[in-house]
């Protein structure tokens, strides 16, 4: 199917366990946050103030996961040039699946942020390590498509992340019904891809013309003059992607949460409202997610790299204003989260193939891994700042249709020639060094 060979499908579906679970892995304390921030500070989640407190320590507790991420991305994405695309990604499965395991055990919020830390580590590595070796595994003429399906498992950690959630504290009564011990149980589930880190280990092996760097690889030789435009256009394209992913994304089992608290019934169909509401508004939006990156291989292979970038943050733009500004029922708003999907998630099908094709062999994993990562430490700040806003009191619906401004900017950096037309070649392939 699709032209590979059962080896091939077999890597690119050890990646794509390796990047689903790595976004399963990170994304669960988003889902528990307005059980387990309470749990751990000791106050009732009815309490006044209660609210802006989950929201302050949830976008704080983001920021720092994101710059985790960042440092875990550029370290370990400079170790995947050093010692191989495989061993990096087995490394980094177990650092996260461990560290997530351990945030059950937390007594308090600042081991849950210190694990939390941790597991970012490895959620940062697995990222550059995946996609350099099925960028180097694909072949040229099935690239994109090859980077597209491993995204597709971003959605379905999402969707997993969702499903536990909903299991452990909405569906299993026996762990539901102590919302102590039932966000415990949730954490636990992110020691399964320390499983399947074992069977990439035993199955997959290194590309056939890989080879180590001669040298570690150094930051600067990205910035050299064949390689800095690039560069340059790789970081600009996912600050915007990252900032808007995560000042939406963050947020919506929180809003979701909000929604429900104004239309429960009675206060004791709140806890279970709140579940079911966060289960709608996160498979609208992972759906779209899927949808969306799917998308981007006719988008990218037909109308190119620079085009996709402009249509899909565009629409950006457009979804987040028409999702967060109107007045809409609750319903009605968790069910819009479907169109930003498609876009602000739907984007990143496209950094799989896109970021590999801006670097040679040598420099693959170090230039994938800093651009990504660099914009991670940029949108680090974001989800803290509107977290300290939302602690005033401020309407999160109200703060979030704000973000529209950032996809718009990446429109216009675009239009500036930020965004390289890479048209799906690995520079190794065409004799280049950049």
């Amino acid at each position: 199917m699709f032209g590979l060979t059962r080896y091939q499908w077999l890597v690119l579906f050890a990646a794509w366990l390796g990047w689903g679970f790595d976004v399963f892995d990170g994304l669960l304390f988003n889902f528990v946050a307005p059980l387990c921030i309470p749990s751990l500070l000791h106050i009732s989640p009815t309490a006044p103030g209660a609210k802006q407190e989950i929201l302050f320590w949830t976008a704080s507790l983001s920021s720092l996961l994101l710059l985790g991420w960042a440092a875990g991305g550029i370290l370990f994405g400079k170790l995947t040039d050093r010692i191989g695309r495989t061993r990096t990604l087995l490394f980094t499965m177990l650092t996260y699946a461990l560290s997530t395991a351990a945030c059950a055990f937390a007594p308090n919020i600042w081991v849950l942020a210190f694990f939390r830390l941790f597991a970012s580590l490895g959620i940062g590595g697995e990222w550059a390590a995946g996609a350099s070796l099925v960028a180097e595994t694909m072949p040229p003429k099935k690239r994109v498509i090859g980077g597209a399906l491993l995204y597709t498992s971003a959605p379905m950690g999402l969707f997993l992340a969702t499903y536990v959630n909903d299991l452990f504290t909405r569906q299993l009564d026996v762990i539901a019904k102590n919302p102590q011990t039932s966000w415990r149980a949730v954490f636990l589930t992110g020691l399964v891809p320390a499983l399947v880190a074992f069977l990439i280990r035993l199955k997959v092996k290194e590309p056939d013309h890989w080879q180590a760097a001669e040298h570690t690889p150094t930051i600067s030789e990205l910035f050299t003059p064949e390689l800095r435009k690039r560069t340059l256009g790789g970081i600009a394209m996912a600050i915007i992607a990252l900032i808007t992913w995560w000042s939406c994304s963050v947020f919506i089992p929180v809003i979701a949460s909000f929604l429900a608290a104004d239309t429960a019934p009675r206060p004791e169909d709140l806890p279970k409202l709140k579940t079911h509401f966060q289960t709608i508004g996160s498979t609208a939006f992972n759906l779209g997610g899927l949808i969306g990156t799917l998308l981007t291989v006719p988008i990218a292979t037909r109308l190119g790299r620079r085009p996709m970038f402009a249509a899909y943050y565009l629409l950006s733009a457009l979804a987040i204003v028409l999702t967060f500004g109107p007045d809409l029922a609750p319903m009605t708003r968790l069910y819009m989260l479907f169109w930003v999907g498609v876009t602000v998630f739907g984007v990143f099908g496209s950094f799989t193939f896109y970021l590999p094709e801006l670097f040679p062999m040598r420099l693959r994993g170090t230039g994938s891994g800093f651009c990504y990562n660099i914009g991670r430490i940029v949108t680090a700040g974001f989800p803290f700042v509107i977290g300290v806003i939302l602690r005033t009191g401020a309407s999160p619906v109200a703060i979030i249709r704000w973000v529209a401004a950032v996809p718009l900017l990446g429109v216009v950096f675009v239009a500036l020639g930020f965004a390289q037309e890479t048209r799906g070649q690995l520079p190794d392939e065409v004799g280049e060094t950049a």
